[in-house]
């Protein structure tokens, strides 16, 4: 059995997400889709870059695969997150990459469209399969959500499933409240992290 891993922000589930998970459904018997989590004690961390949650999240995915495919919150940081860096020196980076091997079984492989981030799971032998970078970004969609929610022309609902169109209009005090506020992350080699529960107190 090959299971394919797809770790991914998916914050919010685009037409590109939707187009790579149907591809590697094609190249595997069962595809675990991992939204990345940030964790601060009991609750999770979302801002301006990571809006909508992980159940907002999984629902997203469901609307256009039900039970196809498996989502789960393997791919969980949990504070403070400096802990998980450099990699592979860490104890913490490990943990992790056990927890996202979870429940697989026989031979997997693991996707990304960035090189660099190809690089690190390569060294986490986590078995990269490096894909061509889809030019619809997550984050070109979360901009023209923001633009949207500040009244401003923005044509984000071609971006998206139209399933995943309801489920944003139904949070879309999540996008009006993050719309106007300051992108409280912060980047470390290449990854983006929330800059609360960073450096726990």
């Amino acid at each position: 059995m090959i299971t394919a891993l797809y770790l991914a922000h998916l914050n919010p589930v685009t037409n590109a997400h939707v187009e790579i998970i149907k591809e590697l459904k094609k190249d595997a018997d069962v595809v675990k889709v991992m939204p990345v989590i940030f964790r601060y004690d009991d609750r999770e961390v979302n801002s301006k870059s990571f809006p909508f949650n992980f159940e907002t999240r999984k629902k997203m995915l469901e609307s256009i695969f039900g039970d196809s495919i498996k989502i789960t919150d393997d791919y969980a940081f949990l504070a403070p997150f400096k802990k998980y860096l450099p990699p592979l020196v860490r104890r913490k980076s490990w943990k992790l990459r056990k927890q996202i091997l979870n429940g697989v079984e026989g031979d997997y492989f693991s996707y990304t469209g960035d090189k660099a981030e190809g690089y690190m799971l390569k060294m986490y032998r986590l078995k990269p399969k490096i894909g061509e970078r889809k030019s619809l970004s997550a984050a070109s969609v979360k901009e023209k959500l923001y633009k949207a929610a500040l009244e401003k022309s923005s044509n984000w609902k071609e971006d998206v499933p139209e399933q995943i169109v309801k489920i944003i209009e139904d949070e879309w005090e999540t996008v009006e409240k993050y719309s106007s506020e300051d992108d409280m992350t912060t980047r470390v080699v290449g990854m983006k992290f929330p800059k609360e529960g960073w450096s726990k107190k």
